[in-house]
């Protein structure tokens, strides 16, 4: 039986020490150790610490690269390297790839990670059983401004306030 893929989407400019990048790391390894294999986009910030984490409890990391980030190199903690030539096609492949989806905080790239997946659930592109955890507060507002505007675009959206919550919400599903 294969081993469930949980999607970790996050900022690329958190460093050691910072909140998310703690977040993340604690994420990593708690999905790791409820029998869960991860993916993210192979680099640093909160896609290392989820990484290290994960690598750290003896689990499997799926590193989704892209050929364009010419100076990047993907991070030591990933097991499986996907590359991919594009933005569009690595985000695809991420989305693919999990049966749960966790967000932590970041910039305009974690929003259009957001963005994507919660869209393709809102249409019914995705199945309704693949969860979208917000982790920390830091998507709330716009979460809450999205629904002020459209009250059922929120219904698969869940809200995590620590690591070990989104192991819970996960087992929800």
């Amino acid at each position: 039986m294969n081993k469930k893929t949980v999607t970790i989407f996050g900022t690329s400019k958190a460093g050691e020490g910072d909140s998310a990048y703690m977040l993340a790391y604690e994420t990593g390894r708690l999905l790791v150790q409820a029998g869960f294999t991860i993916a993210n986009g192979g680099y640093g910030g909160t896609m290392l610490a989820a990484a290290k984490g994960a690598s750290e409890a003896g689990g499997e990391v799926i590193g989704v690269t892209c050929s364009v980030f010419k100076n990047s190199r993907p991070n030591k903690y990933i097991s499986r390297e996907v590359g991919t030539a594009s933005l569009d096609e690595r985000l695809d492949k991420l989305i693919q790839l999990g049966q749960a989806y966790v967000v932590l905080p970041g910039g305009t790239g974690t929003l259009l990670e957001l963005a994507k997946v919660w869209e393709l659930k809102n249409k019914g592109f995705l199945k309704t059983d693949k969860p979208i955890i917000l982790l920390g507060g830091f998507w709330k507002p716009l979460v809450d401004s999205i629904a002020g505007e459209d009250p059922d675009s929120g219904r698969y959206i869940k809200l995590a306030n620590e690591p070990q919550q989104v192991i819970k919400l996960i087992s929800e599903y």
